[in-house]
């Protein structure tokens, strides 16, 4: 719905019910989906000469003009100012002068005194003639009032407090009649006057009576003096001049003086400050009245400040104040929030304090149920409303349908609609409305579509909601014809295409007929949508969505709008769609299709497709875009490498990875975000880059990337073996004092660095934490074995042998290879037959380490029978040497004096297309000179310089 925006025509608009809590004046509920017109009930606040058709200068209640009441003029008279309403609803200012005696009455003040006033006011030179001024005298024996009348023009103020030029009496005409020796009520009447057109005029006067003494006790002009700063909002000069009117005139502070704060923070709903001036008012003892709290409330109801209002609904019960639309106001905030519970709560208080309702509230407690669906209650508080002498209305009426809609109560809903006309009362277009959103939401079909006809041959026009409710109801029934008519007509009130588009595809998206849309639009819209780049988005992106790629592409193709930037945006949305849904191929014919700049190709545009062409793994197109983004003037970013370099490990080209990562370092401007980090991290790690892992670590300190807990796991799993183990150790710590959980990888990582660097005490603290955890498992026990068997301490890795057979583990074989070879090279051969024993039991397949060790062992030993035994053994499980197997052999024939034998194992390695190392080679030499073949040996040694043989090689 908020798709949905009329943009209603110039020209009359149309009737429309008066919103009840439009203004401050009538404080009431917003019913929803209403718009009729209110009979002539209102509540305002009297005394504020600012309303436009109230005319009571003082503020000193409420008023109330019942259905029955005869429009009259009303008037106030206080201190010596009236004003009055005519007969014919237009305002009338007026001047009542009091004279003390019948000859001051007509005496005339010197224009040049006149003169000097007026230029202490505001500065300027004024003409001396004086223009008639309109003047209520009463006449003497008590008859009624004359009055004067003179042409006005000048400055006023509307209820906002904006000035508009109308016909009125001349400031100057008015001051010339004041001097220092006139009374106050004199110099009040003419600040009335002054405060009317100008705030400017009246504070430049209110200044010239406090310096002529008329502010001693006269709160009236103080009252006048902070509305006209209010107007101007210059709150800090309203709390000086209360301060002032206490202090200084010994004035008493009443609620006349907040109330007309408080009036201007309604009229432009500052509601922080009319609960400022109210809360100071409280502060200060001063008690509120009844316009005091109406005017609140109606402020909270307007801005929805629901503990405010609660706040000053507390207040106005604790201080004894009955006022009905506070209740009223109540009522309707809870409504809207829909605190149904609350409203009621508010009911029954209201009824607790003896407030009697006006029709106002009673229109609020019928919706109050209404909007529930709550129809028995409802029709009680019809039935209360009738018998407490209140003729029901078409409002009335309304709310009681929209309930009977809310409930599913259809039959009833049309019996209240039938009764109108035996009330005396017409269908308005709320009534209208509202039948039509009761059929629709229950899916009547018919029904909904006749009165929506009805509607619109009343001369009314749908709003937003009926052509929502209805483009869905013509959806679920398939009605292609209902739907030309409904388009139009939101095309005739002025509905945005965009919006309409909106509306539609959403419909038949939900009824699962979006292959409609297309035929509906052409047969209507479709050459406005072409021209409308926003509706071609819509209609485009839905279209993708729902998988009608045809349909989109059309629209693409046909589109008659030119705007590249926001082309290149919307095929990087539907790109990015079909890539978030699973569609590549959708996605590809997209970028296909899509407009190409070879110099400035769009860079996110080609990054979406690196990955798409990726996530296919095809990464020769993916390779291809980033050579032609190479090619092209674009500038990579950090998002752009990081695509390309997780498209290279993806394919499994980890150097080429590492190259992008150069070329990226080199600018020294683009600084990785976390998981580019992680890519980085991952593969330097993949590619045993030791140098590159602890650079990438120290530079994740540099930047400052805040490291969550996929940081600073992978920091431990990559970087463990990269940089030292202090400084491991206090990113570990780090890790575990900011509360996140590490994973068995890294405390097995942990477990393997402490281990191998001696640090038992640290390695039995990760493996008592992992235990806690429950992240032990057999890599770890295998770990923490392997590190005290490499450091000779049998009795710690036979009690963690048999704590992981205690925790339910087989003994592994990696378990047992690593006693065999500890005991081995400690010379503990009983043991390491015993273990052999214990393998051959358990069933244990030995692999290729198992058999080396015995090899190494044997051949160690020169026990040469027991090595063609092994060698045996391990040929008849189909597996053949490898090249650590070779070199154990060459070194066990050495260490034998068989150097001819070693020599047969090198051409044996060459037939199997085994390349020998420079342990081979060393072993080889080793033999050769051990028995005393020093020229073959310097043979063989000048052999391994010329193949280039270099690195570390294999165990030997």
């Amino acid at each position: 719905m908020a798709a949905l925006r009329i943009c209603t025509p110039t020209g009359p608009g149309e009737p429309k019910r008066s919103n009840l809590a439009s203004s401050p004046v009538q404080l009431g509920p917003d019913f929803i989906g209403f718009s009729s017109s209110l009979l002539p009930v209102g509540v305002g606040y009297v005394g504020d000469h600012r309303c436009i058709g109230s005319a009571v200068v003082t503020c000193r209640g409420f008023f109330a003009d019942n259905v029955r009441r005869k429009r009259r003029p009303r008037a106030s008279l206080k201190n010596s100012s009236v004003c009055s309403l005519g007969g014919d609803g237009s305002r009338e200012s007026t001047l009542c002068v009091s004279v003390p005696s019948e000859t001051s009455r007509y005496r005339e003040v010197p224009s040049v005194l006149g003169q000097k006033i007026a230029q202490g006011i505001d500065g300027n030179p004024r003409a001396s003639k004086e223009k008639e001024v309109k003047l209520w005298r009463r006449l003497p024996g008590g008859k009624k009032l004359g009055r004067h009348r003179a042409s006005k023009h000048g400055l006023v103020k509307d209820r906002h407090g904006r000035k508009s030029v109308v016909k009125d009496d001349d400031a100057n005409a008015v001051l010339s009649c004041i001097n220092p020796e006139s009374s106050i009520e004199e110099c009040n009447s003419a600040l009335i006057h002054l405060e009317k057109h100008s705030d400017e005029k009246a504070l430049n006067f209110f200044d010239w009576m406090k310096a002529n003494g008329k502010l001693k006790g006269n709160a009236d002009a103080y009252h006048l003096a902070l509305q006209a700063i209010a107007w101007k909002e210059d709150w800090n000069m309203a709390e000086l001049l209360l301060h002032e009117m206490v202090a200084d005139s010994e004035c008493a502070l009443d609620a006349r003086a907040f109330n007309g704060l408080i009036y201007v923070c309604v009229k432009r709903r500052l509601d922080n400050w009319g609960t400022k001036w109210f809360r100071m008012m409280l502060d200060r003892e001063v008690q509120p009245n009844v316009s005091t709290v109406g005017m609140l409330m109606g402020l909270y109801q307007k801005t929805g400040n629901l503990s405010e209002a609660e706040f000053t609904f507390a207040k106005m019960r604790n201080c004894k104040i009955k006022c009905v639309n506070a209740y009223s106001a109540m009522i309707t905030l809870y409504t809207r929030l829909g605190l149904f519970a609350k409203s009621e709560d508010a009911i029954v208080l209201m009824n607790n304090d003896g407030v009697v309702p006006n029709m106002e509230n009673w229109l609020v407690r019928l919706n109050v149920y209404c909007q529930q669906g709550k129809m028995e209650e409802a029709e009680m508080v019809m039935q209360s409303m009738v018998d407490e002498g209140f003729t029901l209305n078409v409002v009335a009426y309304n709310t009681l349908i929209t309930g009977y809609g809310k409930s599913t109560n259809l039959q009833k809903a049309k019996k209240v609609f039938d009764s109108l006309g035996s009330a005396g009362l017409a269908p308005d277009e709320t009534t209208y409305r509202s039948m039509v959103e009761g059929f629709g939401r229950a899916d009547k079909y018919e029904e909904a579509i006749s009165y929506y006809r009805r509607l619109k041959s009343a001369g009314f026009r749908p709003n937003a909601s009926n052509f929502y409710t209805m483009i869905n109801l013509l959806a679920r029934h398939d009605d292609s014809k209902g739907a030309y008519e409904v388009l139009e007509d939101m095309r005739t009130a002025g509905c945005q295409c965009s919006s309409i588009v909106t509306v539609l595809v959403r419909a038949y998206g939900t009824a699962g007929r979006m292959h409609k849309v297309l035929p509906i639009l052409k047969a209507c819209l479709y050459k406005k949508i072409l021209f409308d780049a926003t509706s071609c988005s819509i209609l485009v992106t839905a279209f993708v969505q729902k998988t009608l790629l045809e349909e989109a592409l059309l629209i693409l193709r046909e589109k008659k709008w030119k705007d590249s930037a926001f082309e290149e945006n919307l095929y990087h949305m539907l790109i990015c769609s079909c890539k978030e849904s699973g569609s590549y191929n959708d996605a590809v014919r997209i970028y296909n299709q899509m407009p190409k700049s070879g110099t400035h190709p769009n860079l996110r545009i080609c990054c979406t497709m690196i990955d798409v062409f990726s996530m296919m793994e095809r990464f020769a197109d993916a390779e291809t875009i980033y050579h032609d983004l190479k090619a092209s003037s674009s500038v990579l970013d950090m998002i752009a490498y990081s695509v390309i370099v997780r498209m290279y490990i993806k394919a499994e080209r980890l150097e080429d990875a590492c190259s992008v990562l150069a070329e990226m370092e080199k600018q020294k401007e683009i600084v990785p975000d976390k998981y580019l980090f992680l890519d980085m991290l991952r593969t330097y790690q993949k590619c045993g880059l030791l140098e590159k892992l602890s650079d990438t670590y120290y530079w994740i300190l540099k930047s400052q990337v805040e490291c969550d807990e996929a940081m600073y796991n992978c920091i431990i799993n990559c970087c463990g073996r990269a940089i030292p183990v202090d400084e491991l150790s206090r990113i570990f710590d780090e890790m575990i004092q900011q509360g996140h959980l590490t994973n068995t990888v890294t405390l097995n990582v942990l477990l393997d660095i402490y281990g191998k660097a001696g640090l038992f005490t640290r390695a039995e603290k990760v493996f008592l934490m992992a235990r806690k955890q429950g992240l032990v498992d057999i890599i770890t026990y295998n770990t923490i074995i392997a590190a005290y068997a490499k450091s000779g301490n049998f009795r710690s890795m036979n009690y963690f042998v048999q704590r992981m057979q205690d925790a339910g583990f087989p003994v592994s074989l990696e378990a047992y290879n690593c006693m065999l070879d500890a005991y081995g090279k400690a010379g503990q051969l009983e043991e390491f037959a015993a273990v052999l024993q214990k393998m051959k039991r358990a069933k244990c397949k030995f692999d290729h380490y198992t058999y080396n060790i015995m090899l190494n062992i044997y051949g160690r030993r020169g026990w040469i029978e027991d090595v063609a035994n092994v060698l045996a053994e391990l040929k008849s499980r189909g597996v053949e040497p490898d090249l650590y197997s070779y070199n154990t052999l060459i070194k066990a024939y050495g260490i034998a004096r068989m150097p001819e034998d070693a020599v047969k194992l090198m051409q044996e390695m060459r037939i199997k297309g085994i390349s020998p190392d420079r342990v081979t080679y060393t072993n080889l030499i080793a033999a050769l000179q051990r028995n005393e073949n020093f020229l073959e040996a310097v043979k063989w040694s000048l052999w391994m310089k010329q193949t280039g043989v270099v690195g570390s090689g294999a165990r030997a």
